[in-house]
Formats: C-alpha cells, structure tokens, sequence
C-alpha cells in the first residue's frame, strides 16, 4: 500500500472576542495607521476612545466618526496622566497603544517626545490596562531589528541597533516598550501582545510625512526629481496597510503574547520602488541619488512564520495595486 501523505494543518481562524460591547482605548488613533484600526474596530460594533495629543497625527482621519456615539476623541498626551473626562473613566476591555512619530524625519524633529510616549505612555497605559483588567496591545517595530545582520528577520533575532545614532530614540524606545511590556506580563499577569510592525503604505500618510513611499508620489505628481537615498540598493518589504490592520487585530483577538512580526514579504529596492511609482504617476520625474541617512538599514524583510502559523495571518494586497491606490489617493489630496 503506498504512503499517504500526511494531512496539512488545517488553517488557523481567529473570531473576533472584541467587538460589540467592547470598550477600546486607542492611543494615537489619528495617525496612519491607528486610524484604520479605529475604523475597523467601529465597523465591528465596538466602543472606541482615542487618545491623540496631534503631534503627527490628523483630526482629518477620524473626521468621518463625529457624531458616532460609540466613538469619543480625547486631546490629550499619554505620556502624562490620562486626564479625567467621562470618557476615560469607566474599564476597558482592550488597550490598544499605538501612538509615536515614526517616520524617520521625526527622529530627530520629535526626539524626547518619541522616548517619553514610547518609555513613560508605555508605563502610564500597562498600569491602566492591570488595573482594567485589559488586554494590552504593543505597536512595536521592525525598527528592533536595527539593520539587521540576519535576513528575513525572526522574532527570535535580537537586532543590531546603534544605540546612540540619531534612529536610537526610536529603535531603542520601542525595544524598551517591549520589555517594559513583558515585565509588566511576567510580574503583574497583564494580558498582553506586541506586534512587531515592518514597513506599510496606503491612503491617510501625511504628504510630508518623510518616509519614502510618499516621498516619491508627491514628488512625482509634483514633476520634481524623486530622491533616492545612498545606491538605491537598499531593500525593504511594504505591506498595504488593509492587510497590516487585520494582522494587528488578529493578534488582538487571539491569545497570543508575541512579539509576532506583520507586514508582508515582498521586498523591493528603493530604485525599483521608485521606478514603480514614477510609472503609476505617469510622471517624467527624474530619479536622483542623494546622501544615504546615518544607520539606514540596509535590508528588511519579515519572516512571518509566526504570524501564519499562530493568527492565519496572509497579506492579501498586491503592491502595485496597494500603490495604485495610495498614488490616487495622494493624487486628490494635491488637486
């Protein structure tokens, strides 16, 4: 009788646990990214209250809420005391911290406020998050890796980060953040995960936001010439921030601790992202080469074994039609 192979493991669903009924503290939900998990979660019937001091975030990316009575915005600064205000005072079921500048030209721009919402908001929020009873959830980054000597990167890689470079009050705040999470997990019994996330794109990044997808479109739409650092050799993998936001909220939903990397695989040199977005523009921008940032990485590209494996995680978005999108969507706001 011949071998039968062996049955591969079913795939993994992860149902939802916080939706209706569900009160959400989300800190930074103006940002890119908070945003459209701010949208998500009020999709799924929950009670949403973001927490955003607009440093980097839009009041223009929850415009679209006002007036939802299960969705409340507080101003405010999570690395101070949460103010007293109706809407911050009842539990929580779930915390959601993903508030801080990320964007490279931040770094130097938001410095101490990049280390206190990463050190001490970090702390604020677990405290809170113990004392409802809440589960806690870490945007971390693929900023731990540094400029990673191992590739793809694993959880398991510990990094290789300059810890007094101009990046360190990212990288290294966001790897304290980390720690300061399992403590909090390890000695206190906090409910918690830290999702690790790599580079993403899509529609609500600011136009000035510095980072080099927006960058190139609005240079491009611009007819400018497009800036491309160092050789251009340089790599990175760009997720389309649809398929980030169900990655995020899967590691919510399940009962997992991380840190679990989410982003997608494909990895593109920023010549060829460049290339690509000057031909969806449909611009004749020059391409130009211009000094390369002190510890830019060199490659990235997460390995998302874990992901897979442990939320069913898959980004589903093809690059060019997540950047089709985001080049329309930047289109509009510059007309």
């Amino acid at each position: 009788m011949a071998d039968v192979p062996p049955l591969a493991d079913p795939p993994v669903t992860i149902e939802p646990r916080f939706g209706e009924g569900s009160r959400i503290l989300v800190t930074g939900g103006a940002g890119f990214v908070p945003s459209h998990v701010v949208d998500r979660l009020l999709d799924r019937g929950a009670t949403v209250v973001v927490v955003d001091n607009f440093i980097t975030g839009a009041k223009e990316n929850i415009a679209h809420h006002e007036g939802n009575p299960r969705f409340t915005l507080v101003e405010a600064d999570v690395a101070e005391p949460l103010p007293r205000v109706p809407a911050l005072g009842g539990r929580f079921d779930a915390i959601m911290h993903l508030a801080s500048p990320a964007s490279p030209t931040d770094f130097r721009r938001y410095a101490l406020e990049i280390m206190r919402v990463n050190g001490v908001g970090t702390l604020h929020l677990l405290e809170r998050a113990v004392a409802d009873g809440a589960r806690f959830l870490l945007a971390s980054t693929s900023e731990a890796y540094g400029d990673p000597l191992v590739h793809p990167q694993p959880e398991s890689y510990w990094g290789n980060v300059n810890p007094i470079g101009e990046r360190a009050v990212y990288d290294e705040s966001k790897r304290f953040a980390e720690a300061a999470t399992m403590a909090y997990h390890r000695d206190r019994g906090a409910d918690v995960a830290i999702v690790r996330i790599f580079n993403t794109y899509g529609p609500r990044m600011s136009l000035d936001d510095g980072r080099a997808i927006p960058t190139f479109i609005t240079q491009a739409l611009r007819g400018e010439p497009v800036t491309v650092m160092g050789t251009g050799q340089q790599t990175r993998s760009i997720c389309y921030v649809d398929d980030l936001v169900r990655g995020i909220l899967a590691l919510l939903d399940s009962r997992e601790t991380g840190p679990i990397n989410c982003g997608a695989t494909h990895e593109i040199s920023m010549r060829a992202l460049a290339e690509t977005i000057v031909s969806l523009v449909g611009s004749s921008s020059p391409i130009v080469h211009v000094a390369k940032a002190p510890d830019d990485p060199e490659r990235r590209r997460p390995d998302l074994t874990l992901a897979r494996r442990l939320l069913g995680y898959e980004p589903v978005v093809a690059p060019e039609e997540g950047l089709r999108r985001t080049v329309e969507y930047f289109r509009q706001r510059l007309t």
